[in-house]
Order: C-alpha cells, then sequence, then structure tokens
C-alpha cells in the first residue's frame, strides 16, 4: 500500500479527541435526521393524497422493515468494530478480510430474505392483522421493499464498514444523495408525469428502490476511483472467501447488538397498547411527544455509534487511555446536545406540540404533562447509549443487551402494567423515568466494574493472522493499569 493512501485514512487513534469525536459524530447525526425526514415526507404524500387506507398500510409494511433492517444493524455493527479494532493495529489486511467476508455474508443473506420475503408478503401481512382495506396496498408496498432488500442491506454494511475506517462524512453524503432523490421521485411515482405512470403507493416503494440503487451505484464507483484501501478488486480475490471466524463473530456478536433495537421496538410497541387504553385524546397527546422524543434521541445515538468506531480503533491499537477519555468525553457531549434540545423542548413544548395538535384541545394538555414527566429522562437515556457504545467496541456485547431487557421489559413495562390499575396513565408516563435511570445505574456499573476490557470479538490466534506493520500496537495487546477493574 502507497504511503499516500495510508496517510489517507482518517486518523481516530490520535490527534484531540474531543474534536475528531464531534466532528466523526455530526455527519452520523445528520444521516439519522435524513432519514427520518425520508420516511416524514414519504408519510406525508401517502396519508395526505392516498388515503388512510394507504398508509395504514405503509405503516404496516415499515414495521416489518425496521424489523429487517434491526437485526442487521447489528451485524453491521460487528463489521464497524472488527474493521475499527484492525485499522486501528495496523492491520489493514484484517479489515480487508472483514469486508470480504462480510460483503458475501451479506449478499446472500439479503437474498435469501428477500426472495422468501416476496414470496410471502401475504402471509406476513395476515399475521400481522393487516386490516383487509389496506392489506392490496401492503402487498403492493412490501413486495417492492423486498426487491429493495439487498441494495439496503449492502448499502448499510459498506455505510458501517467505512464508519469502522474512521469516515463518517462519506456515508453521509451518499445518504443526502439518497434521501433528496426518494423525496423528489415519490410525488412523480405516486401520480405520475408525462411518460411515469401513476403507480399509487408502489410509487413510493419504487422510489426508494431507484434512490438506494443509484446511491449505492455511485459509492462503488467512489471508492474505487478514490482508490479507497479497503476496496478490493480481481487481485483480492482470495478476501472474497468467507473466513469461518470472521463469520462467527459478525453473527454471534452482531446479533445480540441487533436484539438491542428489538428490545427497544418491542417495548414501545406494547406501551402503545396500555396507552391506547386511555382512549383517543391521550394516544394522540403520547404520539405527538413520541415524535419529538424521536429527535431528541438522535444525538445520543449519533455519539454512542461514533465513539463505538473511535473506541474499536483504539482498542485495535491498545490505547486504552484514549479509550477512557473517549467515555468522558462522549457522556460530556450527551450532556451538552441533548441536554440542549431537552430544554428547548421544555421551553417551547407548546410551540412543538402545537405543529401536531390543535393548541386549545385536550391531547395539548396531555401531551404537555406526559413530557413535562418524560423529557429530561433522554438525558439518562444518552449516558447509557455512550457507555454501550464503549464497551461493545471490544466485543462486549451481551450485557447491554441484558441491561436494556432488566431495564425496559422487566422494571418498565411491569411498572407501569401493575400500577396502572392504582395510578391510571401516570404510572405509564413515570415508567419511562424509572427504566432510564434502573439502565444508566446498570451501564455505569458494568463500565466500572465489569470485564468488558477483556472482552474480544475474534481469538487471539484470529486477531494475528496477518503481520503487525508496526503502526501501532496490535489489539487488546495490553490494558493500562488504570483501566483494570
Amino acid at each position: 500500500m502507497s504511503a499516500t493512501r495510508a496517510a489517507s485514512r482518517p486518523d481516530l487513534v490520535n490527534g484531540p479527541i474531543a474534536r475528531t469525536l464531534l466532528m466523526f459524530s455530526l455527519p452520523i447525526l445528520g444521516s439519522n435526521i435524513l432519514q427520518s425526514l425520508n420516511a416524514s415526507v414519504n408519510a406525508v404524500w401517502i396519508g395526505h393524497y392516498l388515503g388512510e387506507s394507504a398508509l395504514t398500510a405503509a405503516s404496516n409494511a415499515n414495521i416489518i422493515l425496521f424489523f429487517l433492517l434491526g437485526v442487521v444493524f447489528g451485524i453491521s455493527m460487528a463489521t464497524t468494530i472488527l474493521v475499527g479494532q484492525a485499522i486501528g493495529s495496523g492491520n489493514v489486511d484484517q479489515a480487508r478480510r472483514v469486508v470480504g467476508t462480510g460483503a458475501v455474508f451479506f449478499a446472500a443473506l439479503s437474498v435469501l430474505v428477500a426472495c422468501g420475503g416476496y414470496l410471502w408478503t401475504p402471509q406476513i401481512l395476515a399475521a400481522m392483522n393487516t386490516p383487509a382495506d389496506a392489506a392490496p396496498y401492503a402487498i403492493a408496498y412490501l413486495r417492492i421493499i423486498f426487491v429493495a432488500l439487498p441494495v439496503m442491506y449492502f448499502y448499510n454494511f459498506l455505510m458501517m464498514t467505512l464508519r469502522g475506517a474512521g469516515d463518517s462524512k462519506t456515508p453521509f453524503y451518499f445518504m443526502l444523495l439518497s434521501v433528496a432523490m426518494d423525496i423528489a421521485l415519490n410525488p412523480l411515482l405516486i401520480f405520475g408525469l408525462g411518460p411515469l405512470p401513476a403507480m399509487g403507493i408502489a410509487g413510493s416503494a419504487l422510489a426508494t428502490l431507484i434512490a438506494q440503487t443509484t446511491s449505492l451505484v455511485w459509492l462503488i464507483v467512489y471508492l474505487y476511483r478514490r482508490q479507497h484501501f479497503l476496496a478490493l478488486h480481481s487481485k483480492d480475490l482470495r478476501y472474497f472467501w468467507p473466513n469461518l471466524a470472521i463469520l462467527r463473530a459478525l453473527v454471534m456478536k452482531g446479533l445480540p447488538m441487533g436484539m438491542q433495537m428489538l428490545v427497544i421496538s418491542s417495548s414501545a410497541l406494547i406501551m402503545m397498547s396500555m396507552v391506547n387504553r386511555y382512549g383517543s385524546q391521550v394516544t394522540a397527546g403520547f404520539g405527538v411527544t413520541s415524535q419529538l422524543w424521536t429527535y431528541v434521541q438522535m444525538p445520543a445515538l449519533a455519539i454512542g455509534a461514533s465513539v463505538s468506531s473511535m473506541a474499536a480503533q483504539n482498542v485495535g491499537a491498545g490505547r486504552w487511555d484514549r479509550v477512557s477519555r473517549i467515555a468522558r468525553i462522549g457522556v460530556g457531549y450527551n450532556f451538552l446536545l441533548t441536554g440542549a434540545l431537552v430544554t428547548v423542548l421544555y421551553v417551547f413544548d407548546h410551540a412543538a406540540l402545537g405543529l401536531f395538535l390543535p393548541r386549545d384541545g385536550q391531547a395539548m394538555v396531555v401531551a404537555q404533562h406526559i413530557n413535562n414527566i418524560v423529557a429530561w429522562s433522554f438525558v439518562l437515556f444518552g449516558i447509557t447509549m455512550v457507555l454501550f457504545g464503549v464497551v461493545r467496541s471490544t466485543g462486549a456485547v451481551m450485557p447491554p443487551l441484558l441491561i436494556l431487557v432488566i431495564s425496559m421489559w422487566l422494571i418498565r413495562l411491569p411498572f407501569a402494567e401493575v400500577l396502572s390499575a392504582r395510578y391510571g396513565a401516570e404510572a405509564i408516563w413515570w415508567s419511562f423515568p424509572l427504566g432510564s435511570v434502573v439502565s444508566v445505574l446498570l451501564a455505569l456499573a458494568y463500565y466500572r466494574y465489569g470485564g468488558w476490557r477483556h472482552a474480544h470479538m475474534l481469538s487471539a490466534q484470529v486477531r494475528g493472522m496477518a503481520p503487525d506493520t508496526g503502526m501501532a500496537t496490535p489489539a487488546m495487546s495490553r490494558v493500562a493499569p488504570d483501566e483494570q477493574a
């Protein structure tokens, strides 16, 4: 590898941590905002112009899509950590081996899921009790989404690989391209224009397929034109032969991380079913506050993903002093960014909620009350996400999953269900901060006293497969005395 190409790699192991972490986090935050914006705009087109049945169909289909992407998110994050550790240790050969094995795995998995999902779309929607009037729309929409799934999976894999290599800007730029195309194509394909036929809800799904495919192709072209050090050529075909140890790490470490997303989403679904008992006004108030909370949580999720990438490279380099500083600075940024959003939400809650609700209605009163009880707890949620991001950078993925199961399934949901008989909906609202307090205390305890510093993604033999380049200390080779717990 030429000195020029090596020097062009983003460096997360040296230099100022605070500035590097902030500049790395901002593009990830931007990508999260773009994805939410894209979903919101698509929902507006479908809901306002195609009717409630079409919107219900899209909502049902998107629940399935969220589930499928949630599982693959964990495996993609495992790729990020494996690549980050390899790059941090200077073992570029190992990073390329991860890319080759991951590419084959994601391609095979996505094709299998897409084919099965396309064939069994009616049965999947029927199992979800999709309303009869929405079922035809949902089938048309979801089948195109399944066709797009291989592109979505591979696109996600490449973006997470680049983040593991220290580059969060390139994924953001191509996410911007994808979202811009999706938003622009939606009305054209839904209603038709000139030679383009009106496709209805299927046009919205086709817009996603075209946008993601175009962005993926251009991303691949860009990586090869820039001679990215992880771009594999014909002379590198050996890297595409799956390495069983790496494949095992992707699955065994990735699935628990994907399960974290499923724990969060399933808890939200159960919570919504509890709220529904109290009538439409309470449900409307809760639904609107939930929409706003989605944006409040974004900085914490972006910082959590960023510290994973940055900590993984430093773990690979044996820079444990920097790992602990990354954790502290990440928590500080969470207080700054999430805290600022929570403060704004408290100060301007009436105006923000008024974007969705009548300003003098009962639902507005309910929404303000819920927000007053819950919003501050997202600062604690952010601390938990940052600490989870650090500990999983070594390969410790089960404890974060167990902490979420305890705080959400064993504390929050039973608290809301049991005490609602006496305190009504108040028990539901207070279960949110209770769950956040429990999760942050458990996360802090595990970070301080747990064995995550001795965890690993791969065995020592596999980690040492390629010779060390001398660029850094091999992964996991030493632990700073102050990091022993």
